[in-house]
């Protein structure tokens, strides 16, 4: 049995087969009629496949036979991919390579729904750290608008102390609420201490300089116009306030609005109208708490 050469891919199939079994191409085209042959009429042939077909990958053995066709019960050689006689598939089950799939990442779900969870967490999270930086400045303005809405209450100490105090005129007559009794210091430089049972929020203090609401009486005695204000509060710190009060009778309010105070010291640093034989007198003291 003789063999010949498939147009279309080069491989070599034998005479008699109707189909390449390498690449199925229809092999009826190879053949040329003679010139004084008269044409036959009948059916037009298939046209030939446009689809490039895959190269022979080995050479056939026409005289070696294998399983039958499925379709039309030719046999062919155990490597054919295709019928000789009809161009059925030999090998339907053979799996086919898998497909390379590039994964892509899709959203899933709502798409607005993860943007809003977003930003809530970016929210949440902003506040977060602008709380923890700017927790103190905005503490502080809360607790300074509060003091401002606050109806100020007084409060009186449970201990009063002085560094010095000239006799008749003890520290204590400084907070007994009587405009005829003041404390009287020695000189500049003297401190008087109250110290308070529990703590609260001191929103001002008012002092009366002087020995006596009446002009004559407080020209007669030394008056204090600088003090330091020494505030402690329970764990143990402490913050001074300046105090500047006029050379005049009468109350003059220092607003303060500090936290957790247990004790106030005021140290005195000028006073006016000292002489020989005079002291300087503090009329009365006054605190005013936060309720």
């Amino acid at each position: 049995m003789s063999t010949r050469t498939c147009p279309h891919c080069g491989a070599q199939v034998v005479d008699t087969d109707d189909f390449c079994g390498n690449c199925g191409n229809y092999l009826g085209w190879g053949g040329a009629a003679p010139e004084d042959a008269a044409p036959d009429l009948g059916p037009v042939l298939p046209g030939r496949p446009e689809a490039r077909r895959p190269l022979p990958t080995s050479t056939i053995d026409p005289t070696e036979d294998g399983p039958p066709c499925p379709v039309c019960g030719t046999h062919n050689p155990p490597n054919r991919n295709f019928c000789r006689h009809c161009a059925t598939p030999l090998h339907p089950d053979a799996p086919a390579p898998a497909a390379v799939r590039r994964r892509r990442w899709r959203w899933r779900g709502d798409r607005s729904r993860w943007l809003r969870r977003l930003a809530a967490l970016l929210v949440v999270a902003a506040l977060v750290v602008g709380g923890f930086l700017f927790w103190p400045t905005a503490r502080n303005l809360w607790e300074d608008l509060r003091d401002r809405l606050a109806t100020p209450a007084p409060i009186s100490p449970t201990a009063t102390s002085a560094s010095q105090a000239v006799p008749d005129h003890p520290a204590t007559a400084a907070v007994d609420g009587l405009s005829n009794r003041y404390w009287g210091a020695p000189a500049v430089g003297d401190t008087v201490d109250f110290t308070f049972s529990a703590p609260f929020r001191l929103l001002s203090v008012v002092i009366h300089a002087g020995a006596s609401s009446e002009e004559d009486a407080f020209v007669a005695e030394g008056r204090p116009t600088s003090l330091d204000m020494v505030v402690t509060s329970a764990d143990g710190t402490t913050e001074t306030v300046p105090v500047t009060l006029a050379d005049s009778p009468g109350a003059q309010r220092t607003d303060t609005g500090i936290g957790d105070v247990v004790r106030v010291r005021l140290v005195i640093r000028a006073a006016a109208g000292l002489a020989p034989g005079r002291h300087i007198a503090f009329g009365e003291v006054e605190f005013f708490r936060r309720p």
